[in-house]
């Protein structure tokens, strides 16, 4: 069973007992509040949907002090199933890495019916929850516990975005983003699985590298582990990205490249996988990258592609490309680009 990411809650009989509509005195599950922070230190997100009125049901959150801990909550009249589709849209990750929590069989059934990657749990379990295999990250990392304050850093910048005017490269240029690359120390390495093990989109291989995988590499004088963080004028994004080179003499091979799915829309693979083509052109060696195809990664795929990557060989398990232009990469100008 796949961890999860993201937990959405009903309100009534399930945050609080009761149904708000018929009286406004409800009183909150015995337990939740500690049950929502503990989930929100270990990293997992979570959101509303419930049939309420939005503005009654906003303010019974504010008074209860609960209503910084949801992201995109969706109180409404229209089905759950559809509600829950747009929360895991705007959050971009996995239907299979979703739980949703319902008192009623009804609802939890309709959602069930439509999305069948999720999984439904019923509100007398609640107390249990927190036991969970799936709600219990491998590691939590410093990242884990900023989780939800990123995503809210991310929401107001997609506000900006929206109201911005001018065209996408000039939003880019505003954000003054800084993009930081280092090779990776023994604290970094939790995060780094983390990264491989919740990255499915903007990841060349899929390969899941643990902790000890992780800290081998480190020492191995040919490979090149490296982390990669992103801040802006908003805030900090996070160690958002992942880089492993093996080296030789003549040919460096790009194990793994990943970046998180919450950077999508700025062009961040594209300026590492850039970065490693010019590091390679200046010390005179052929750059390959593995790539493994699966049903998420498609958009990587085209990005090696417009770098100027062409398939060299391919077997079952994998692809071997190959930089194939005698030339380096422009690294556009919206983005500074520190290297340690």
């Amino acid at each position: 069973m796949s961890k999860k990411k993201l937990v959405i809650w009903d309100l009534d009989n399930t945050i609080w007992n009761g149904v708000l509509s018929e009286d406004s005195n409800v009183t909150l599950r015995e337990n939740i509040v500690s049950i929502i922070k503990t989930l929100d230190s270990r990293g997992i997100l979570q959101s509303i949907v419930s049939k309420n009125n939005y503005e009654d049901a906003m303010q019974k959150l504010k008074e209860f002090d609960l209503a910084q801990y949801f992201l995109y909550p969706k109180i409404n009249w229209n089905s759950k199933s559809t509600n829950i589709k747009s929360i895991v849209k705007s959050i971009n990750i996995g239907m299979d890495t979703v739980a949703f929590v319902d008192d009623q069989k009804f609802e939890r059934e309709e959602v069930s019916f439509h999305l069948h990657d999720i999984t439904c749990i019923d509100a007398i379990d609640i107390n249990t929850l927190l036991d969970r295999d799936d709600m219990n990250p491998t590691y939590i990392t410093e990242d884990s516990k900023i989780r939800r304050q990123l995503y809210q850093n991310d929401i107001i910048r997609n506000e900006q975005e929206e109201k911005f005017e001018g065209t996408a490269q000039e939003f880019l240029e505003s954000l003054q983003m800084v993009l930081t690359i280092e090779k990776a120390q023994e604290s970094d390495l939790q995060r780094a699985e983390e990264l491989t093990v919740r990255t499915h989109q903007l990841n060349s291989t899929g390969y899941i590298y643990s902790y000890e995988e992780l800290k081998n590499f480190i020492s191995n004088k040919n490979y090149d582990l490296m982390v990669v963080d992103l801040k802006d004028k908003y805030g900090y994004y996070g160690k958002i990205g992942v880089i492993l080179v093996e080296k030789t003499e003549s040919v460096w091979t790009l194990k793994l490249l990943l970046t998180s799915c919450r950077v999508m829309n700025r062009g961040i693979g594209t300026v590492l996988l850039g970065l490693l083509v010019n590091r390679a052109q200046e010390h005179n060696v052929s750059l390959k990258a593995e790539f493994v195809p699966t049903d998420r990664n498609r958009i990587m795929s085209i990005t090696y592609s417009m770098i100027g990557f062409q398939k060299e060989k391919e077997d079952k398990q994998k692809q071997t490309l190959k930089y194939m232009r005698n030339q380096k990469v422009p690294l556009p100008s919206y983005i500074k680009i520190i290297e340690k």
